[in-house]
């Protein structure tokens, strides 16, 4: 999102009563309301922080007013895994964020995923995901919806023909990633939305690598976006979280989806589509995963949330910046067998990236090392694991998105459950080294990095073997 973007059009949405809390979209520009995500102060005691109601439930006020809540008539809270004030502030935040009607917040990134398949997919459809997705996400709709009688059908991200070939009336969504992980692909968003929205289907995009500082898919035909709070939302690396975001865009009413629009299955009364008509997917995903399933965020988790969005549009750019010092860096290297940035020319969707990355090309970058005179080409699998084991400012671990340098070999991890054939239609070669960089000073960054490099490809480098038997199960993480 651009900081000169038109503040008239920062309208707020709350005739459905999905933010109680108020719109604090003001008129004001993204950076000004990431600072003042947490809200006003506490109009009781004068508090400007945000205060953490760590409470499991909420005590009524009189018996009628316990039924009405329980029937939806009453938007009170009950109980904490439906509804909480603290998370509720976040839910807010990132909803203006996105220039959106409403959002939910969820345990982790991969419970937004589960919540929002829980109400959009049955037994019997199909989720059309493009391939270049992070591992985590091709399992859950690979190996558990798969268990909820949904399949799914990966299609090349960047052939629109593929997706028009694949949606048919048993399509529940179409699902892409902004900037895929690892492959840092970004899809058409243009071309794929009006593929979907020929069938009737939403599109679903994971906006975790961009966040809405840097792209807001609702502005593009998107109609449900999920993305990971964990990552560059909170930005420290201290907590997990999740969010589902409601972008309005999609008529839930003209289609068949009788979670969001008719009379629901589990509240006969209620027809979301009426209940909350600017988000009903978002009063769904509230009433009957959150409900069912549990996948709410904690109210600390949340607090926690809410003071890493501040400094969002600030970590944000300095991640950009650094991550193209770094990409000009590996480029030249020697040492290095090829490197990936949607920054850089070179990259195959950087014209794609330029149009929708409205503001920065993102923190992540994606290399492959020569490996030494003993393992040369292909072997750069263990030239990658020697890498990231010779870090030494950077960690090597399974995440990304944190104010730190972040490093990882992801064919021996977070892609290790995926067969060698599936993890090259996901982008990641045996060689690919995936770096989160960080906001540290780049020449700090480039010293390590260098080091490291050399630490990986002398002659006495260990040696590796991909695997060749559909990998290790258990590979996860970011």
């Amino acid at each position: 999102m651009t900081e000169d973007a038109d503040a008239d059009d920062a309208t707020g949405t709350d005739a459905a009563g999905t933010r109680p809390g108020g719109d604090p979209r003001d008129g004001t520009r993204f950076g000004t309301r990431a600072v003042h995500a947490d809200g006003p102060a506490d109009p009781a005691t004068g508090a400007r922080a945000p205060a953490l109601h760590q409470t499991t439930s909420y005590e009524f006020p009189d018996a009628d007013t316990a039924a009405d809540r329980y029937a939806l008539e009453d938007r009170g809270h009950i109980y904490s895994r439906i509804s909480n004030p603290t998370t509720e502030r976040l839910e807010d935040a990132i909803a203006s964020l996105h220039d959106a009607p409403a959002a939910v917040a969820t345990a982790s990134g991969m419970a937004a995923l589960d919540a929002l398949t829980l109400v959009l997919a049955e037994a019997g459809d199909t989720v059309v995901c493009s391939n270049d997705t992070y591992g985590g996400t091709t399992t859950y709709l690979r190996d558990t919806a798969s268990r909820r009688g949904i399949d799914v059908e990966f299609v090349d991200t960047l052939d629109v023909d593929a997706y028009r070939d694949a949606v048919d009336d048993d399509t529940a969504f179409v699902h892409v990633e902004t900037v895929g992980n690892p492959s840092l692909v970004t899809p058409d968003f243009d071309a794929i939305s009006a593929v979907a929205h020929e069938h009737g289907v939403p599109l679903v995009a994971d906006n975790t690598f961009a966040t809405p500082a840097l792209c807001n898919p609702g502005d593009h035909g998107v109609d449900v976006v999920w993305e990971s709070t964990t990552k560059w939302l909170h930005g420290s690396g201290t907590t997990v979280g999740g969010v589902v975001v409601d972008t309005g865009n999609f008529d839930w009413r003209a289609h068949d989806y009788p979670e969001v629009a008719g009379p629901n299955p589990a509240y006969p009364d209620t027809d979301f589509s009426e209940y909350a008509p600017d988000a009903p997917l978002a009063a769904a995903v509230r009433y009957r995963s959150l409900r069912s399933l549990g996948d709410q965020q904690s109210p600390f988790d949340a607090w926690q949330t809410l003071q890493g969005l501040q400094t969002l549009e600030l970590r944000m750019n300095k991640h950009c910046e650094n991550a193209r010092i770094v990409a000009d860096y590996l480029q030249e290297h020697d040492d290095v067998a090829w490197v990936t940035h949607p920054g850089l020319d070179s990259h195959p969707t950087h014209d794609n990236a330029s149009e929708y990355l409205d503001g920065g090309y993102g923190g992540m970058i994606a290399f492959g090392l020569a490996g030494s005179e003993e393992t040369p080409g292909p072997a750069g699998y263990a030239a990658g694991k020697r890498f990231c084991e010779a870090v030494d400012l950077a960690s090597f671990l399974a995440n990304i998105g944190d104010a730190k340098t972040l490093v990882i070999h992801p064919a021996s991890t977070t892609h290790a459950q995926l067969s060698p054939a599936e993890q090259a239609d996901a982008g990641v070669t045996p060689d690919l080294v995936r770096l989160s960089v960080g906001i540290e000073d780049p020449a700090d960054l480039l010293a390590d990095l260098d080091a490291a490099i050399a630490s990986a490809t002398t002659d006495d480098a260990a040696t590796a073997t991909p695997a060749t038997d559909g990998g290790t199960r258990g590979g996860d993480g970011a």
